[in-house]
C-alpha cells in the first residue's frame, strides 16, 4: 500500500482587481501549488505573492503554463505552430522561475493547464513542442501529466523526470481520460465523496468511471482544483481522510530531487 503521495492545487489565478480561489489557505493544505504564469491568469504581483507564501510555508511550486487565452482562462484549444507554443512555454517557465528566485522559491516541475494539459495527452506533434520548452529552458524540472499521455512518454524519452496525477474533483471515462467539463457530472462538488475517491485512488489504485467500470490510476499526485468554491474545504477533507488512514502528504518533486 502506498504511504505517501503529493497533493497538488492550481494556484495564483487571480488577475489585477479580479481573485479566484483562497491560496491563502489552500497553501496550508497542499504540498505542491502550479502557480499561474500570466498567460491563462496570473500577473507578476499575483505571482510574487504566491510565490512568496508557498515559500513560508515550505510548499514546492510548479509552472502552471497554458496557452495564450486570458478570456478563456485556457480552456479552450489553440492550434498553435510549433515555434510559437514552445516559445510561449519557456516565457511563462523563464518567467516564473526569475520571480520564484527573488521570492526565495524553487521551480521543480511544469504542469501544463486546462486545453493544453488535455491535448497533450495525445497530441504528439504539440507534446513535442513542450518537452522541447523544458528541455531548453531548464531540463532539471519534472513533468506533472496523466498516466499513459503522450507528453508523458516523450519526456521520458527526452531524459525529464515525469509524474502522473489523478484528479481529486473530476470524473473519469472509462479509458482514463477526464469527463470534459461542459458535461453534466464532470466536476465532483462534494468534499466527503472527494476524499473517499482520493483514497482509494492512493490505496488501492483504481477509481470508479462515469459508466460504473473500475479503472487503473497511478497517482504520485492527486489534483484539487483551486477555483472549486469548495475547494479548501474539499482539500482538507482529502488530507484528513488520507491522514487517518496512514497515508502521510509530501511533495513528489522535491523527494525525487533529494533521492
Amino acid at each position: 500500500m502506498v504511504r505517501s503521495v503529493d497533493l497538488n492545487s492550481d494556484m495564483g489565478e487571480a488577475f489585477g482587481r479580479w481573485t479566484l480561489g483562497d491560496d491563502a489557505a489552500l497553501l496550508r493544505v497542499v504540498s505542491s501549488a502550479n502557480v499561474a504564469c500570466g498567460f491563462h491568469a496570473g500577473d507578476p504581483s499575483v505571482m510574487m505573492r504566491t510565490l512568496r507564501t508557498a515559500a513560508e510555508h515550505g510548499v514546492t511550486v510548479g509552472a502552471h503554463v497554458s496557452y495564450r487565452d486570458l478570456a478563456g482562462f485556457g480552456r479552450r484549444f489553440v492550434d498553435e505552430n510549433d515555434g510559437d507554443l514552445t516559445n510561449d512555454v519557456m516565457y511563462q517557465i523563464a518567467a516564473l522561475e526569475g520571480l520564484a528566485r527573488a521570492a526565495g522559491a524553487t521551480v521543480a516541475y511544469v504542469k501544463p493547464h486546462g486545453a493544453l494539459y488535455n491535448r497533450i495527452v495525445a497530441d504528439e506533434r504539440q507534446a513535442a513542442d513542450v518537452v522541447r520548452a523544458i528541455r531548453t529552458v531548464d531540463p532539471s524540472l519534472a513533468i506533472l501529466t496523466l498516466p499513459g499521455s503522450a507528453v508523458g512518454r516523450l519526456a521520458e524519452q527526452a531524459g525529464l523526470r515525469v509524474f502522473r496525477e489523478a484528479f481529486a474533483d473530476r470524473a473519469y471515462q472509462p479509458d482514463g481520460t477526464l469527463v470534459p467539463r461542459r458535461q453534466p457530472g464532470a466536476v465532483i462538488a462534494d468534499p466527503a465523496a472527494v476524499a473517499a475517491r482520493v483514497t482509494r485512488m492512493v490505496a488501492d489504485g483504481t477509481v470508479e468511471a462515469v459508466d460504473g467500470t473500475v479503472v487503473p490510476v497511478h497517482a504520485d499526485s492527486v489534483c484539487v482544483h483551486g477555483d472549486s468554491p469548495a475547494a479548501v474545504a474539499m482539500a482538507h477533507a482529502v488530507r484528513d481522510r488520507l491522514t487517518r488512514e496512514g497515508i502521510a502528504v509530501a511533495p513528489f518533486a522535491r523527494a525525487a530531487a533529494e533521492a
